[in-house]
């Protein structure tokens, strides 16, 4: 979106004149316009509620909470992380502030440093950024090329992305899986976003990690109860509030304080229970670290919970969720994913990597074998024995027919994948890690392409997925198959000169028009390996080439297609017009989506909402997390 389109860019009819007014007026003009914040964080609730659940759950995983921001954004981020740990007693690391040029842009401007993508990710490898971890990515605008590369990093190992802008349209919204989006309107100085933009990202961040804090146990009732005492001030206040909590004595709480190392909460429950520091300890542990849950909990409890949490061979499980496997499976690759079952979201501990597993195409034999191999994988990266799962789903492309998923289902139970196994299409999947409901619409372009809908009535539709013969119109496959075409009649002067001539002659290591022709008919049997020429279409069209570019908008065009078809033979709420795009091809090609969402906006319904799914294994493990905690699998064919 251009800059100038952007509602923090807009001009406030409120403060035209503003260097006409006294000083008096300028301050009532600008407590107005700071008025309005609030109402507009507050419309912002459920989403930003949902957020401080995840981050918790990370949080107690062994996860980490990220912020990532340029200028001001950057600078509220590294704020609100670095007051965690006085407050909270957040151990070193688990909240982190990340900001582009680094500590130096928090006292001076760093030209340039935000429209680096890479240096976020450099930034994000620097600190070993992993798939447990959180990553919030804050830009007023929704455009920073240093976020939206963080966000881009982080859903490719598969973290959680959160996306936090003060624009509707945000650009950064379809890289997140979830978007808090507090629209406060134009600043009093057009485009000075630290001003309400600013106020209202300060808010939204007090409430994620104050929020996740008290979720973790942090506080008793408003009493900061696991607070670092670092100073005299905390000190003081480390013994008012155990005084507070017991009703003791100044001198008693000062025993009690010292007893328990300084611990606020540990003192409360050796004052409150009348038990020694070990097992105060060990009932906190039990508790999970609640001290309202350590002063409820049987003292004969606390000694077999600790054992439990601390069994020799056994990862340490920060939740008491059972061992869930999510296996998407496509043309190109399969990626198995484990993970811990929480009490509202699955855990990621690891994922494993293998070979294609879309039996139509490669064969059963071969999609079982590579199945299993990243299973294994996911297994040792890991580091966890191999075990049987509660709860597997396999999303599996061309698992559409019925015969096709009873095959599947047999043979995963015949295995012992899981105690319960879950068998859909890979399409779903998509959905599902789009939209908590299930519903909207899944756009899939990698090798080849499909559609597929849900509503709330539980109705499907689907379009597309002919296969290469007939269909897959858009896919990689389609735009090679394009490209090559065109090669072949320029060398015939039967259509323009293309720069895909010289970039396909390379890629294929040809250095003459026979050799092109024998390259190509060595892979005519494996559209895979052509498919992956697509990103070389893109390249050229991004170099201005007609023809290759020309290619692009046809698949573009295609996909439209696709997806007006679905909006007709699928109904749907307004609220339920999600589109969730997927496949290598559609979330690598940028010139792609780009056509893609001009031709989009063209339809009679087009989508209210676009999510981006660079990882659909994780939709997969929403399902199976949704069949073992609520026993729903929305697994429709």
């Amino acid at each position: 979106m251009e800059l100038e389109r952007l509602t923090t860019e807009a001009r406030n009819p409120a403060s035209e004149q503003i260097d006409r007014l006294t000083p008096l007026e300028m301050v009532r003009l600008m407590n107005a316009e700071d008025a309005t914040v609030a109402a507009a964080v507050r419309q912002v609730a459920e989403p930003i509620a949902a957020a401080i659940q995840v981050i918790a759950d990370r949080l107690r995983a062994g996860g980490r909470l990220v912020y990532v921001g340029a200028g001001t954004s950057g600078r509220l981020g590294v704020l609100d992380a670095s007051e965690c740990p006085p407050t909270f007693n957040t151990r070193p690391g688990q909240v982190i502030g990340l900001i582009a040029g680094g500590l130096d842009a928090l006292t001076r401007p760093i030209e340039g440093a935000e429209d680096s993508p890479d240096a976020a990710v450099r930034d994000l490898q620097r600190i070993d950024f992993c798939n447990r971890d959180v990553l919030v990515g804050i830009a007023a605008s929704g455009r920073t090329p240093y976020v939206l590369g963080a966000l881009e990093h982080a859903n490719q190992i598969g973290a959680y992305t959160i996306g936090l802008s003060c624009n509707a349209d945000s650009v950064s919204s379809p890289l997140c899986r979830l978007a808090i989006l507090p629209v406060v309107g134009p600043e009093i100085i057009s485009g000075s976003t630290r001003l309400k933009a600013g106020t209202a990202t300060k808010m939204v961040l007090n409430m994620l990690s104050t929020g996740a804090m008290v979720l973790l146990g942090k506080t008793y009732g408003n009493l900061m109860v696991d607070l670092q005492a670092t100073n005299q001030k905390l000190a003081d206040r480390s013994r008012r509030i155990v005084m507070a909590l017991t009703e003791l004595p100044g001198d008693q709480a000062d025993e009690c304080l010292k007893s328990a190392g300084g611990d606020v909460k540990r003192a409360a429950v050796v004052a409150l229970r009348g038990v020694s520091p070990m097992v105060a300890r060990e009932l906190l542990q039990a508790a999970k670290g609640q001290l309202r849950g350590a002063l409820e909990l049987p003292v004969e409890a606390a000694a077999l919970a600790t054992a439990i949490l601390d069994a020799p061979n056994e990862p340490r499980r920060q939740t008491d969720g059972e061992l869930l496997l999510a296996i998407d499976g496509g043309g190109t690759k399969t990626v198995a994913c484990l993970a811990w079952a929480g009490a509202t979201e699955p855990i990621e501990l690891a994922r494993g990597l293998a070979g294609p597993s879309n039996a139509q195409v490669v064969g059963w034999e071969t999609a079982r074998t590579n199945i299993e191999q990243a299973v294994e994988c996911a297994f040792q990266a890991a580091n966890l024995p191999r075990r049987i799962a509660a709860t597997a789903c396999l999303a599996i492309a061309g698992a559409g027919r019925p015969d096709d998923r009873q095959r599947l289902q047999q043979w995963a139970e015949h295995v012992r994948l899981a105690e319960r196994v879950i068998v859909t299409h890979d399409a779903l999947a998509v959905l599902a890690a789009a939209s908590p409901d299930n519903v909207g619409i899944a756009l899939i372009s990698g090798t080849g392409s499909i559609a597929f809908g849900r509503n709330r009535r539980d109705e499907t539709a689907r379009a597309g997925g002919w296969g290469h013969l007939i269909g897959d119109e858009g896919s990689g496959w389609f735009i090679a198959r394009q490209a090559l075409c065109a090669v072949a009649r320029a060398l015939d002067d039967r259509g323009p000169p293309t720069g895909l001539t010289a970039a396909l002659f390379q890629a294929l290591d040809a250095e003459t028009p026979p050799r092109f022709l024998q390259k190509v008919y060595q892979f005519q049997d494996d559209r895979v390996h052509l498919a992956q020429l697509a990103p070389l279409v893109e390249a050229v069209a991004a170099d201005g080439d007609a023809v290759a570019r020309e290619i692009i908008e046809t698949a573009a065009n295609e996909l439209a297609e696709l997806v007006r078809v679905m909006t007709v033979r699928l109904p749907l709420e307004r609220e339920d017009r999600i589109l969730a795009l997927s496949g290598g091809t559609l979330i690598r090609g940028s010139i792609l989506r780009t056509n893609l969402l001009r031709q989009l906006e063209r339809l009679p319904c087009p989508p209210n909402r676009i999510v981006l799914v660079p990882a659909p294994v994780l939709g997969a493990l929403a399902i199976a997390h949704a069949r073992l905690v609520h026993g729903e699998t929305n697994a429709t064919s």
